[in-house]
């Protein structure tokens, strides 16, 4: 069961939070031989030794949860979790010890051969928290508890309708994604070709902003954007393309071969959810010019 995008849900006495936390969402079949697997059904157990040998004493069970791997300051991490993401056999590449994982169920789907999708989620949740694992914790829907996991530079939040039931491969709005995003200037130094329906035209843009070793590259940006918007953005880049790129680095060949570079000289505004350890803006979504700003001034 997914959730949909939304704000708080008013009726917030008829839901829960949960932290969301950036990691990848998994299925443990926890009865006889361990199984685990991914949104899209492919099985994953060897990917996750930690979460193969989570036992449940005394039953069998089915849970939905995260795999997550937290950083030094004890914060999801997405990008550390990519490393372990596609990795058959991580103790062959030593992941085990460099990126270690934790599984965080917030679903109990069934029990001791009992299904409980038509069970209440206070239910499902009651029963799941006492099986003595240690589970995802839930919290009042309150927007102080959105602003203290925005805080904490956390990704969001899920409200959870307590008597929703759960549907597999559903996105069912009794659950709510809030997700906590920062707003920031870029400048704009080039962009790549779209394709399918944007072919021809701006796919995605090339954001960066200025510091002390020059102009930096912030990730690209190919959301957000209206028609409209894209096609005056293509009619103010084209009298700035250059011949080459205007960052101070070398960007990654999988990014430059197709980009066409511009003068650094339009401003923008994203929103984005947080930045990896590069600096590269993560779920950014394009807002709109910013004619009233001047590049230079974008800094990192």
């Amino acid at each position: 069961m997914l959730a949909v995008p939304g704000p708080l849900p008013s009726d917030g006495a008829h839901y829960v939070l949960e932290v969301k936390w950036d990691g990848i969402r998994v299925i443990a079949y926890l009865e006889g031989s361990p199984r685990l697997f991914g949104r899209k059904g492919v099985d994953v157990t060897g990917r996750y030794p930690e979460v193969s040998r989570l036992e449940v004493p005394g039953h069998s069970v089915v849970l939905d949860g995260e795999v997550v791997a937290f950083d030094h300051d004890g914060k999801p991490s997405f990008e550390l979790i990519q490393r372990r993401m596609h990795v058959g056999d991580p103790g062959a590449h030593g992941l085990l010890r460099a990126v270690p994982v934790t599984y965080m169920p917030f679903d109990l789907l069934a029990l001791d051969g009992e299904a409980l999708l038509d069970r209440p989620y206070h239910e499902r949740r009651r029963r799941l928290e006492s099986l003595g694992i240690t589970v995802a914790p839930t919290f009042p829907c309150h927007p102080d508890v959105v602003a203290a996991t925005k805080e904490q530079g956390l990704e969001g939040v899920v409200a959870k309708h307590v008597d929703s039931r759960y549907r597999p491969g559903t996105r069912s709005p009794w659950w709510v994604k809030v997700k906590n995003v920062t707003e920031r200037e870029v400048v704009i130094g080039g962009w790549r070709p779209g394709r399918g329906r944007r072919s021809g035209g701006i796919g995605s843009l090339l954001m960066g902003a200025f510091g002390p070793d020059g102009f930096v590259f912030l990730g690209h940006v190919g959301t957000g954007f209206s028609d409209a918007a894209l096609d005056e953005l293509y009619t103010l880049l084209a009298p700035l393309e250059i011949p080459r790129s205007a960052y101070t680095r070398e960007l990654p060949r999988e990014i430059a071969r197709d980009a066409r570079w511009v003068r650094p000289e339009l401003v923008g505004e994203v929103t984005y959810a947080n930045q990896t350890t590069e600096g590269r803006l993560r779920a950014p979504s394009w807002r709109g010019l910013r004619p009233d700003k001047i590049p230079a001034e974008v800094r990192l």
